[in-house]
């Protein structure tokens, strides 16, 4: 993209926009093409990123149970668990479909309403506008 960039988190309409928080523009007939493109872009990688997720708990059902065990733990637990399950798909280790069906996918808490735009942050709408960029260069995919 021409501009070293950190890394973000990918988050919905309610969330602000901050440098470090992407989020889709919002939904109307005013948007361009390549706004359009880039919602349709984040809304696939984040759907990628709760596929992953869920095959992560499938396989490694204790994170299912994490509430039994002690807080300090946790997240020795959540990182052991994803070097192994990331050990087991480069070893081609055999994801079980069957797995998946003793998990359920979690909608996690989110807010209700969108944030005020107050909290959002102006430098955002540049990293965002790049990525927009970035998406457009890319092609279709």
């Amino acid at each position: 993209m021409g501009q070293a960039q950190k890394y973000v988190l990918l988050g919905d309409a309610t969330y602000p926009l901050q440098d470090w928080i992407l989020k889709p523009y919002q939904e109307d007939e005013n948007l361009t093409q390549r706004q359009l493109q880039f919602n349709y872009r984040l809304k696939r990688a984040h759907s990628v990123i709760e596929n992953a997720f869920l095959r992560l708990k499938a396989r490694w059902q204790i994170l299912l149970k994490c509430d039994d065990c002690s807080l300090e733990l946790l997240p020795t637990l959540v990182l052991a668990c994803c070097i192994l399950h990331n050990v087991c798909e480069a070893h081609d280790n055999p994801f079980n479909e069957e797995w998946l069906e003793g998990t359920e996918p979690t909608e996690l808490p989110k807010p209700c309403q969108p944030a005020p735009a107050a909290m959002e942050d102006s430098r955002a709408e540049q990293v965002r506008e790049l990525m927009c960029q970035y998406f457009e260069s890319c092609g279709e995919g």
